[in-house]
């Protein structure tokens, strides 16, 4: 009985040591196994590495440099002005003489000017933005218009003169006085222009002329 239950131990302990020796051997293949799939993805990579660099190398040495052919520069030959027989353009007596010329011709193609020598109207000592339309009433069959410069009112008709640029009247309507004003532009020329002032909403506007 001693001698059986010693070699049923003895079994047992040695199916429990070829168990545990199994188990080793599974860890120690797995570890080999993954080391090897390392090594190859390694190996793949240093391999995919060198191809790109050879491929890199291969295109430095296959491009050629191309620079484009530049033309050669032109040979400048300075212009010599010959005096004699030409007509000096730096003569002052022929630029004034062009000048002179030009201005007679501008001023019989144009006769637009104001009529300097006409006595100032009351009005025309205001800026146009500084008169407004008021009212307008009737004379008869002639419209009168009501308007308001520096708190007075004044009756204006069609002839009358208002604000600093010559503004002649020459419609009056229920609504709005329309002028046309005479001024210097740029070039020192007289010019026309249209201008407008509306009706006014009683003292609930702003206090200014409008004026288009």
């Amino acid at each position: 009985m001693i001698f059986g239950s010693t070699s049923t131990e003895d079994r047992a302990l040695r199916c429990h040591g070829s168990e545990a020796t199994a188990k080793r051997l599974q860890r120690l293949l797995a570890c080999a196994g993954a080391l090897a799939t390392v090594g190859l993805l390694s190996a793949c990579g240093l391999s995919d590495e060198g191809e790109i660099q050879q491929w890199m190398t291969e295109q430095r040495q296959a491009m050629k440099p191309t620079a484009q052919k530049v033309e050669e520069p032109k040979e400048f030959a300075p212009y010599v002005y010959e005096p004699h027989g030409q007509v000096d353009p730096f003569d002052p007596q022929k630029i004034l003489m062009v000048v002179a010329r030009q201005r007679e011709e501008r001023g019989s193609a144009s006769a637009i000017k104001p009529d300097l020598e006409r006595r100032r109207e009351v009005l025309e000592g205001f800026p146009l933005d500084q008169i407004r339309m008021v009212g307008m009433m009737r004379q008869g069959s002639i419209n009168v218009a009501l308007l308001e410069a520096n708190g007075a009112t004044h009756l204006v008709r069609v002839g009358n003169y208002a604000g600093q640029n010559f503004g002649l009247v020459t419609r009056i309507s229920e609504t709005e006085v329309v002028l046309k004003e005479i001024y210097q532009d740029a070039a020192g020329e007289w010019v026309e222009r249209p201008q407008k002032l509306e009706l006014q909403e009683s003292q609930a506007g702003s206090g200014q002329g409008s004026k288009r």
